[in-house]
């Protein structure tokens, strides 16, 4: 077996010296006066409606696309004035059509004077179309306009707001005020669009008087059945999302508990794992290595059965492969940080999102955390829930992860369903379950979120069927399944890898996902339930690889547009490079609930292949952030290169007969990443990022000894990840040192 590498070097970093050519439209295409009338039409209706309205300075306005709009075919002509009020700028919130291909819906809070700019604009482009160009404009007439090559015919208008009102009016359907019927019959977790008054005032001046302890940030509140009733009434266009406050957990199944007798050492220097579950019981025989606290408010009854889920699911991270021998992991033993937080198979997601916050604050030594309660309702299409974007929240701020158990499918539930919260986690590690023959579970959900995103992460093994796990609770051993005891198997690799090897927690969550995957294409559907794939068992085998396959790691930081290396010596062979490639990226980026499917606000694109004179040559034929002569639609470019995905696994397919790769410029290598922000403000500027590559050299040579000459050579200081020697290093930094007089 190969050693996984660690390179260390420099990444370049430059600035972005493209620049947007003017707005057109598609070639081949025109556009009709008609349009412009039917949106001036909408905006006028607008505009009578919120001059009627006074609990708002301004107006919400909701733009239906026809398309799923690319950052660069979003309006910039109509709803904004100047350069400090762009349309972008204005955006509260963004979901989909329900319709079989979805389009966008994207939400506006602007000044009402606005309002009346965009319908002279409009008015004043319809005047220059009717009677300049016979009220019917083509891509080729505005190229020649945006080249100065024909004068621009009027002085109503600039030349500029006119191109830009006729390519916003050509990607709109209509201007409208976004309005849900929501319902619910008990408390409900209710988001509100941001807009210039504060969440508090704006319930007031509706009749709804709201406590600090039901105000959870500046646009989400906790509402009784008959406020949002008055809500409904009074302002139904402020409702931005909507979930029930009282989450019932999936079921975790226990099948049958026995008698027997384990012992176990006490605790030394071993990592600790936060967990955040229901109640532990500490009469176990573990209870040493477990410190527990119980934030369950006093006025819940609390019953035995309520420290099941939690002890079983601790019983895995300190000492599941004393029970479950199959699954030896070589990761030793870990103490847990247990916060027991629900009780009576339901709990106040308002509560725990509070608490959740509290627990991550006060326990900043810990680095891994468990997550394996779940919802039984199915994840929302238009918005992640407020749990995972908490959690996304945190993780973004916080140096570090959380794994989350993908949630069950209760056993009389035939049809697939979605998973539900907080899988939805974006920046967390889900994970699914699947039986022993590497099939996904009889109780599994399955994603994507918001349409788009690969959820789960992946699968470990969470029992099914008659090959169940075993488990230790207060009354016993237990035989259980559930992707509640699946992702303790999967938090206890990444506490290795993070507290002991002491990588970073973006390597190691890379590290995790690349181990989870093949070289051969995954089969359709297949990551709608299993993820990238089903982690190894040992961790041997994710930090370490096959004598045919070179792994290595590489980290860094963006600090600009683009973050790159070209200077990974690949060994050459016969003038060629025998090798097949794969890469995995991950980062964890700011998040916006209120954005609603544009929830991501960073993207970082990533190509990784062979360096021509022409740059990368891409493994994947990336080439969306191209210059010139490439073009990807925005679908293309979210469905083939995960575009606004925070975790990015490239790889070429491994066939039959393989051939060697054409050689370019010694055999270097290279990767790049380019930084693009959603919004204007740039949250991605110093996000830091984890890639894990891995070569397999087609005829079985292992080239492992020149690839790390080669890169010694080029200036990288080249790492093996020695799991002894790293162990060593970890038990010497743990030692206490006592000081005598």
């Amino acid at each position: 077996m190969n050693k996984l590498l660690q390179l260390k070097g420099t990444f370049e970093q430059a600035s972005s010296n493209f620049r947007p050519g003017p707005p057109n439209l598609p070639a081949g295409k025109s556009l009709e006066a008609s349009k412009l009338e039917k949106l001036k039409k909408d905006l006028v209706e607008l505009k009578r409606t919120w001059a009627q309205e006074n609990i708002l300075p301004g107006a919400l306005v909701s733009v239906y696309y026809n398309k799923v709009a690319a950052k660069s075919n979003r309006i910039q002509g109509l709803l904004a004035k100047g350069s400090k009020n762009t349309a972008n700028s204005s955006i509260v919130g963004a979901r989909f059509t329900d319709d079989s291909s979805p389009k966008h819906i994207i939400t506006h809070y602007i000044p009402k004077e606005i309002l009346d700019e965009s319908i002279a604009r409009l008015d004043l482009s319809i005047q220059v179309l009717k009677e300049k160009f016979g009220g019917s404009i083509t891509n080729d007439t505005i190229a020649k306009i945006n080249l100065n090559d024909m004068a621009f015919p009027s002085s109503i208008i600039a030349r500029t707001n006119f191109v830009k009102v006729i390519v916003d009016a050509f990607y709109v359907d209509k201007f409208d005020i976004l309005v849900d019927d929501v319902e619910f019959p008990n408390e409900a977790i209710i988001t509100i669009y941001k807009t210039d008054v504060k969440t508090v005032e704006l319930m007031e001046k509706i009749g709804i008087k709201l406590s600090f302890n039901r105000v959870m940030d500046e646009t989400t509140i906790l509402l009784r059945p008959d406020e949002l009733t008055i809500l409904k009434q009074k302002a139904p266009y402020l409702i931005s999302m909507a979930v029930s406050n009282i989450t019932l957990l999936t079921k975790a199944d226990f099948d049958f508990c026995v008698d027997k007798v384990i012992s176990i050492p006490s605790p030394q220097n071993e990592p600790t794992i936060g967990v955040i579950d229901t109640l532990f019981d500490e009469r176990v025989y573990f209870s040493e290595w477990v410190e527990f606290k119980n934030m369950v408010a006093e006025n819940i009854p609390i019953s035995p059965s309520d420290y099941g889920h939690g002890t079983a699911v601790s019983s895995i991270i300190v000492d599941g492969p004393s029970f479950n021998p199959d699954l030896q992991d070589g990761c030793g033993r870990f103490r847990v940080r247990h916060f027991g937080v629900a009780a009576g198979g339901q709990f106040s997601s308002f509560t725990i999102l509070r608490n959740i916050n509290e627990i991550i604050s006060q326990n900043k030594d810990i680095k891994v955390w468990n997550l394996s309660l779940g919802s039984k309702l199915e994840i929302k299409p238009n918005f992640i829930s407020p749990e995972a974007a908490i959690l996304d929240r945190i993780q973004y701020e916080n140096d570090v992860i959380f794994v989350i158990a993908g949630t069950n499918k209760p056993q009389d539930e035939n049809k697939a369903i979605k998973i539900g919260s907080p899988a939805d986690s974006i920046n967390s590690l889900v994970v699914n379950s699947v039986d022993f023959n590497n099939r996904p579970a009889s109780y599994t959900r399955t994603g994507p979120v918001l349409s788009f995103f690969t959820k789960p992460d992946i699968s470990y093994y969470g029992g099914d069927g008659a090959n169940l796990l075993m488990v230790c609770t207060s009354t016993g051993e237990c035989s259980v399944s559930g992707t509640s005891f699946a992702a303790p198997w999967i938090a206890r690799k990444m506490s290795y890898l993070i507290d002991i090897l002491g990588l970073n927690r973006e390597v190691a969550k890379a590290l995790i996902i690349n181990a989870a995957t093949g070289w051969h294409k995954q089969e359709l559907g297949d990551s709608t339930r299993i993820g990238h794939g089903v982690v190894p068992i040992k961790i041997d085998d994710i930090v370490s690889c096959p004598d045919d396959e070179i792994q290595f790691i590489l980290a860094g930081v963006s600090e600009k547009y683009d973050t790159y290396n070209y200077n990974i010596p690949v060994p050459v062979s016969k003038d060629k490079q025998p090798f097949v490639a794969k890469a995995t990226l991950c980062y964890f980026p700011c998040c916006s609930r209120n954005q609603g499917v544009d929830y991501t606000n960073t993207e970082l694109d990533i190509q990784f292949g062979r360096l021509t004179g022409n740059g990368l040559k891409p493994i994947n034929n990336n080439y969306q952030s191209a210059i010139s002569g490439h073009f990807t639609w925005e679908e293309d470019a979210r469905k083939l290169f995960r575009k606004w995905d925070n975790v990015k696994h490239i790889r070429e397919v491994l066939t039959k007969s393989p051939r060697a790769k054409k050689c370019y410029d010694k055999g270097i290598w290279g990767v790049s990443l380019k930084t693009k922000e959603r919004l204007d403000e740039k949250f991605g500027d110093g996000i830091r990022f984890g890639i894990v590559v891995t070569l397999k050299e087609i005829n079985g040579v292992n080239r492992i000894d020149e690839f790390i000459k080669n890169c010694t050579l080029r200036g990288w200081l080249v790492n093996k990840i020695d799991i002894e020697n790293r162990i060593d290093i970890y038990n010497i930094a743990e030692e206490k040192v006592e000081f005598t007089d």
